[in-house]
């Protein structure tokens, strides 16, 4: 028996009397949005092939913060937090990036590599040291000078001043001092050993702990499925759209206009003017991303309200279903389903990298966080990636485009399409089959909990920690 386009689908509310065709101009017009946008989805996840990969970063960032540690910390809690030997293990990462890298490595990098081979093979030190010596301006040649001296008892006034024209890491600061005369006391390492193990800490073993768990609850539900104990999903709510002005929505409004349109014509505005404004291009670079992540919303959220102003019989909470009361329930949810999600994504994580060694860049604005140092430009970066695309992204994905979906294609389909083009929309490659998985899980609990704000809960929680572990790092 056929399948009428008004009659309900299993698990989803009878759906609205249908609407009268979308005139030929919108419908060309959407398939026009959706070619375009397709295209450029393509080219981007393409070319993100060639970005730089934070992934390499992150190790080496922490194989040095457990380096510090080791020198600071007793030998036994060194080796339950951070391992065997990770000096050795530092040294060999920065061997490869340093020897076998495609393009020369930064000085500071060349730098460290000599720092940390100095006391093993003061040789090998001695002729990477003679190398950088003509790569470097004046300014910084005193401290590879007095390296090169065996100088090693440099006041503590000296060292510092030869240090800072390198914007030096904490790493370089602390064996600078250690091979340049400052007793162990008077080293960074020692003065901030508390801290360095804390973080140490936060960004070995809370993952660790948070996937025990997440595997703990993720076997209970697979149990609770098996034995047909979980609770069944409420009826799927949404926004009366059709395909159309969904595709015109989200193919137009988001990527079009919001992604390629806007950014054309404001950002050499904003550059200037904010450089202008802050006299700090971290900050403007932080406002930068901040206003035009903004800008992004206002169309497709313009859209979104021009369509639905015209509707009549909203459900009780909404088209777009929110839900935030009781704000505790919400909480628990997307907890919970952070937890569940947690060992499936970073099981895709890992399967990505063993099967795929070098498999491209990152999102641009991790290596932002990453290697960023001025606190306001760190908050406009949070404000970002912890509220407004939360919102936004949630909006368009779960509140949107995945009720719609599911008229047509049912639940399931619907929580795998609305995964995979959210995945395709952060245009990287390297993280697209992580993010379907993070994708299926905001699916997942839009489908149990009934409620959009859960999902962005979810979705700012898991920025969140992505944030926190990547200032933990890079700081």
């Amino acid at each position: 028996m056929r399948l009428r386009l008004n009659q309900p689908r299993p698990g989803l509310p009878p759906s609205p009397p249908a609407a009268a065709p979308a005139p030929s101009w919108k419908v060309l017009l959407a398939l026009l949005s959706l070619s375009l946008s397709a295209l450029l989805w393509f080219e981007g996840l393409a070319s993100s092939l060639t970005r730089p990969s934070v992934g390499g970063d992150l190790d080496l960032h922490q194989l040095e913060l457990a380096t510090l540690v080791a020198d600071v910390a007793p030998a036994r809690l060194t080796t339950l937090v951070a391992g065997e030997a990770p000096r050795s293990r530092l040294v060999e990462q920065l061997t490869l990036q340093v020897d076998g890298g495609d393009s020369p490595a930064p000085a500071l990098q060349r730098l460290k590599l000599a720092l940390l081979e100095r006391p093993s093979d003061p040789a090998r030190a001695e002729a990477r040291l003679r190398e950088l010596l003509p790569m470097v301006d004046s300014t910084r040649r005193p401290l590879l000078e007095a390296l090169l001296r065996g100088d090693d008892t440099l006041p503590p006034a000296n060292l510092k001043g030869v240090l800072e024209p390198w914007a030096a890491p904490l790493l370089v600061r602390q064996l600078s001092c250690e091979q340049l005369g400052g007793s162990q006391r008077q080293c960074p390492a020692f003065r901030g050993r508390q801290p360095l193990l804390l973080r140490l800490l936060a960004v070995t073993l809370m993952p660790a702990l948070l996937l025990v768990t997440g595997v703990l609850l993720l076997g209970r539900e697979l149990w609770l499925l098996a034995r047909g104990r979980l609770a069944s999903p409420p009826a799927l709510v949404g926004p009366p759209l059709g395909l159309v002005d969904t595709t015109l929505l989200i193919a137009g409004g988001f990527v079009l206009i919001g992604e390629v349109l806007l950014p054309q014509l404001l950002q050499r505005t904003l550059q200037t003017t904010l450089l202008s404004m802050t006299r700090s291009a971290a900050l403007a670079q932080g406002l930068e991303v901040l206003l035009l992540y903004l800008s992004l919303t206002v169309v497709p959220l313009l859209l979104l309200w021009r369509l639905l102003s015209g509707t009549v019989g909203a459900p009780a909470g909404g088209w777009l279903q929110w839900g935030w009361r009781p704000p505790v329930t919400a909480f628990r949810q997307a907890l919970q389903m952070l937890l569940l999600i947690l060992p499936v994504v970073a099981l895709g994580g890992w399967l990505v990298e063993i099967l795929w060694r070098d498999p491209g860049g990152s999102n641009p604005m991790l290596e932002l966080v990453l290697r960023g140092s001025d606190p306001w430009a760190l908050a406009c970066f949070a404000v970002t990636a912890v509220v407004v695309a939360p919102l936004f992204e949630e909006i368009l994905f779960r509140g949107v485009l995945l009720p719609v979906l599911g008229t047509w294609l049912g639940p399931t389909g619907a929580v795998l399409l609305s995964a995979a083009l959210f995945a395709a929309a952060h245009l990287s490659l390297a993280e697209w089959i992580p993010l379907f998985l993070l994708g299926i899980g905001l699916g997942v609990l839009r489908l149990r909990s009934g409620r959009l704000a859960s999902c962005v809960l979810l979705h700012a929680l898991w920025n969140a920690l992505t944030f926190a572990n990547l200032l933990l790092l890079g700081s």
